[in-house]
């Protein structure tokens, strides 16, 4: 599992080694996430981006020709990709009524990493109106969560329809928990929405097989035996 959005380890020493490992592209991408993270799209600027990413203008233009706004579009899906890796291996894991907890943790453990300081960067994505094609890129994201969570119900035999509709409802309350957290510095918001999406969960039922497997008692009750 993924302990952070940047992907990299909390170990300093190893941390280093990784970012001086790391191509211009790569570094470029993980300061937009983390910018973005902290300050929203337009928080995050050109002279922060490129000094947090220890890249240059000419880097920057050399990989991402339109410049910032192609940046983030690229930070963005990668950030998005993550999540939805994320979810497969929640998903993957464990039973349905375990996905919350799992999926609350990882994002409490985010934010009291940052002091609460850093939030979902497909949110600040999403709230960049002057730049449609980082929204497109945000929108993406969210139909893909989405998507992933909905499927991994549906093959646990949830009706697709019930499955669509408490993954869509998911997700809205867990991005709206990130952002009451940050603002009151607490994790109680996901308290909540860890508890609300598993009792919903208790509520859901798989759909009856179209044709049941009958043992021999069940044959029997049927036959008046």
């Amino acid at each position: 599992m993924i302990a952070t959005w940047t992907d990299r380890s909390t170990q300093p020493s190893v941390r280093r080694r990784s970012e001086m490992n790391a191509g211009p592209r790569t570094r470029l991408i993980e300061s937009a996430i983390e910018l973005v993270r902290e300050q929203g799209v337009h928080g995050a600027g050109l002279a922060a981006l490129l000094e947090r990413g220890n890249a240059s203008r000419n880097s920057l233009y050399q990989h991402f020709p339109s410049g910032k706004g192609e940046l983030m579009v690229a930070a963005t899906e990668v950030a998005g990709a993550r999540m939805s890796a994320l979810l497969d291996r929640i998903t993957a894991a464990g039973a349905p009524r375990q996905w919350p907890a799992a999926l609350t943790g990882w994002w409490r453990k985010n934010l009291e990493r940052s002091a609460f300081g850093a939030g979902c960067p497909i949110v600040g994505a999403a709230l960049a109106e002057s730049e449609p094609e980082v929204q497109a890129a945000a929108a993406a994201a969210f139909t893909e969560w989405t998507g992933r969570i909905a499927k991994a119900l549906a093959d646990q035999g949830i009706p697709a329809a019930q499955a669509r509709s408490y993954a869509s409802f998911a997700i809205s309350a867990l991005e709206g928990a990130i952002v009451q957290a940050r603002a009151l510095k607490s994790t109680e918001p996901l308290d909540a929405v860890e508890t609300q999406l598993t009792a919903l969960l208790a509520q859901v039922r798989p759909a009856t097989p179209v044709n049941p497997v009958l043992t021999d008692a069940d044959e029997a009750h049927r036959l008046g035996r």
